[in-house]
């Protein structure tokens, strides 16, 4: 089990499976992008899986949410997918995308044993799409949700972040947009993990600002706190259901006292909070010979030390020196 000292229990493993990406968002990287990560020192499938097999047959993780960077540009994802499909006890798997190349991969993915996906998606027009991303990709974006939910990866999820004097104006659109296409919309505070290190608290577009331009067209209901379990957006019903929206609320609202999260980086670091300053490496402690045990027994020691919360609320509170494309979201 993975427990720490405030007797919180991560269930939930996120493991980037690299630090590329094929976008180059202006709150995530530079336009020129990122130093990436040298071939050996990425985690190799094979050490990918078992990574995953002690996190759920060892230390009772039942869900795997594999993100990147980008994870489709993984050469393996679909082999990944399958090998962590056949365990037992089998986890449920998620993957985090940004779309592009969703549509040739979905059916593979669903037949693999892939059982959802969330799509990051900011705004509905395309020319917003070119300046917050610098690629002119929307429409691909969109013929991947489509193509996912057509192949049963649902609830496709979609992840929004509104910026200022780009699409702080878009959260009713995309709202309707969303139930019309039968789609779960998340909007999540823009969060600081950027590599430019660039993101001011005063220039964001919070919790609040988010639920007071939706209610401008819809009637919201909060959903409940029994509802939300350890789940990081809170969400409320739309008109009276059935569809739902919800905040992730890092910053304004932070919810660390219910964090079931564990993270693995794509160069083999344990993570134990997205805002951490301090990682644990697995990759050594692999390429080492270690039995399984062994490396059960660091994982441990890593999670055991989890701070209370983020700290992104003490006026100390310093950015991570890697990005959120190394990170893992």
């Amino acid at each position: 089990m993975l427990i720490d000292t405030y007797g919180r229990v991560a269930t939930d493993l996120r493991v980037s499976l690299t630090d590329r990406c094929n976008l180059r968002c202006t709150y995530c990287m530079p336009e020129e992008g990122l130093q990436w990560l040298a071939k050996p020192d990425l985690l190799t499938d094979d050490e990918i899986v078992r990574l995953i097999r002690i996190a759920v047959t060892d230390l009772g993780v039942t869900e795997v949410r594999f993100t990147g960077g980008e994870p489709l540009l993984r050469p393996g994802l679909v082999g990944i997918v399958e090998r962590c499909a056949a365990l037992e006890p089998r986890p449920r798997m998620s993957l985090t995308t940004n779309g592009i190349g969703l549509k040739r991969t979905a059916a593979a993915l669903k037949a693999a044993g892939l059982d959802r996906v969330n799509v990051s998606l900011d705004t509905l027009r395309p020319d917003v799409f070119k300046t917050l991303t610098r690629r002119d990709r929307h429409q691909d974006v969109l013929d991947g949700m489509a193509a996912a939910r057509d192949a049963g990866l649902t609830p496709v999820k979609v992840n929004a972040v509104l910026m200022p004097g780009l699409n702080a104006d878009e959260a009713p659109d995309l709202l309707a947009w969303a139930v019309e296409q039968e789609y779960e919309l998340r909007f999540i505070e823009q969060m600081p993990l950027d590599a430019q290190h660039g993101w001011k608290r005063d220039g964001m577009i919070t919790a609040g600002d988010i639920l007071e331009s939706l209610r401008t067209r819809f009637t919201l209901t909060p959903e409940g706190a029994d509802e939300r379990g350890s789940a990081p957006a809170e969400r409320w019903v739309v008109d009276g259901g059935p569809h739902t929206v919800g905040v992730i609320a890092s910053v304004t609202r932070p919810f660390c006292r219910a964090c079931d999260r564990t993270r693995l980086t794509a160069d083999g670091q344990v993570r134990t909070c997205l805002f951490a300053t301090e990682e644990t490496d697995l990759r050594a402690t692999l390429r080492s010979d270690a039995s399984d045990a062994e490396v059960a027994a660091l994982w441990k020691r890593a999670m055991w030390g989890k701070k209370a919360g983020s700290g992104l609320d003490d006026p100390s509170f310093l950015q991570p020196d890697r990005p959120m494309s190394a990170i893992g979201g």
